[in-house]
């Protein structure tokens, strides 16, 4: 009766981990081997049948007859009086089988038992937990906001799984709240002691690739293949995609018609921007492509040192760098090509002196904020309406009143 009603104390576990019979039973006979080898010394002389259909099990330990005295091993002995109040035809030579009830083991045992199968089944859940998610690396995955805290949000999946979604691995413009439902990918999955950690990314490239999956039909059926993800989170992105079909116009079946089918995934990441170009081999035109939206006039390109010139019109040099040189930077990352803007058609004159030559007087910061604007010389800035360099930098007025004064004093003084 004993055994029965530890059986059924341990039942619950199978009801609130869903472990399969099999396990459960593999678990059940993994624990009690380990008490029987603790109280007897060993296990090996030993049958454990457990029925979970009944929420029974037996213990029965196999003996060999022995002469009165003869005992060595009370464990795998049994002397011949003993053994025949079990049975009094028993003979010398001849093997028992007496069934152990648990409330032999004391009541300690009993205890340890119990803490022992909880044990092992956490390690078996969370062994489970650890393969499940490792195999889900770099797909997308949606839990809830189930706690907001400083460093990282904390969400739950339908399973009561606890995944982490650190500070830095969200987009600067995230905001969430307790009940949201919030998407990204399975970013890795870490053994913290004994207990895997899940780590969620939205800022990864990953993440915007498998929502144009998720949202694009011919990127899901292979139609149209993504080349490479480049991305500053929040800010912009840059999508290389090819089809081999020729039938198929892979960015603009990627951006949709008005741009509804892009319009989705530019508002999942937090109205990033999102320029989706032509993947080619050619690398001068993917680099002119990639420098989207500036029209390039010519590219040269130095093959060993993987750098490229690329001369464009004055006007385009602030769209080819962009706000905060994002474009560029994401062109380099692209391509892979170290990008350098000439401005196409001004020569520099015999005075006109870099602007790098300024800097004991002008902090480095102030210096490329002009050159993010193509501006590199002490004339293209002096050329320039102070309201214009106000708008298209992030520049105060007075620094680019001081700026102006050390510039003109140079070449004017």
């Amino acid at each position: 009766m004993e055994n029965i009603a530890l059986i059924e104390s341990f039942s619950e576990f199978k009801d609130d981990k869903l472990i399969d019979r099999v396990t459960l039973m593999a678990i059940l006979e993994d624990v009690f081997r380990n008490a029987l080898k603790k109280k007897y010394g060993s296990d090996d002389n030993f049958d454990i049948i457990i029925n979970p259909d009944k929420g029974d099990m037996e213990i029965w330990r196999n003996r060999v007859v022995v002469e009165d005295g003869e005992v060595e091993d009370e464990n795998s002995e049994i002397s011949l009086s003993e053994a025949r109040r079990i049975e009094p035809d028993f003979e010398v030579g001849e093997d028992v089988s007496e069934e152990v009830k648990l409330i032999q083991l004391g009541r300690r045992a009993i205890l340890a038992l119990r803490q022992n199968l909880i044990s092992k089944i956490h390690e078996h859940d969370n062994t489970n937990l650890y393969k499940q998610f490792k195999d889900l690396i770099g797909d997308i995955y949606t839990a809830e906001v189930h706690h907001v805290r400083p460093k990282a949000v904390i969400l739950m999946d339908d399973e009561g799984n606890e995944i982490v979604l650190p500070k830095e691995k969200q987009i600067p413009n995230d905001y969430f709240k307790k009940g949201d439902n919030v998407r990204g990918v399975i970013e890795n999955v870490e053994l913290k002691g004994n207990k895997p950690q899940i780590i969620m990314s939205r800022t990864a490239p990953e993440f915007l690739e498998k929502l144009f999956e998720q949202e694009i039909p011919e990127v899901f059926d292979g139609l149209i293949t993504i080349k490479k993800v480049v991305r500053i989170p929040g800010e912009k992105a840059k999508v290389a995609v090819d089809s081999y079909d020729d039938r198929i116009d892979p960015v603009g079946a990627c951006v949709g018609m008005k741009g509804s089918r892009i319009h989705g995934i530019v508002r999942e990441l937090g109205n990033e921007n999102i320029d989706v170009i032509n993947y080619t081999a050619n690398a001068q035109l993917y680099i002119t492509r990639a420098l989207s939206p500036a029209k390039v006039s010519t590219v040269k390109i130095n093959e060993e040192a993987k750098t490229a010139e690329v001369f464009l019109k004055i006007e385009e040099v602030s769209k080819a760098i962009g706000r905060g040189g994002n474009n560029i930077k994401l062109a380099s990352l692209l391509t892979g090509y170290e990008i350098d803007v000439i401005r196409e058609g001004i020569a520099q004159e015999e005075d006109d002196v870099e602007l790098r030559e300024f800097s004991d007087e002008i902090e480095a910061w102030v210096i490329e904020e002009f050159e993010k604007i193509g501006l590199d010389t002490a004339r293209s800035v002096l050329n320039q309406d102070v309201a214009d360099l106000v708008r298209r930098t992030d520049l105060e007025e007075e620094t680019i009143l001081d700026v102006i004064n050390i510039l003109k004093e140079e070449l004017e003084g």
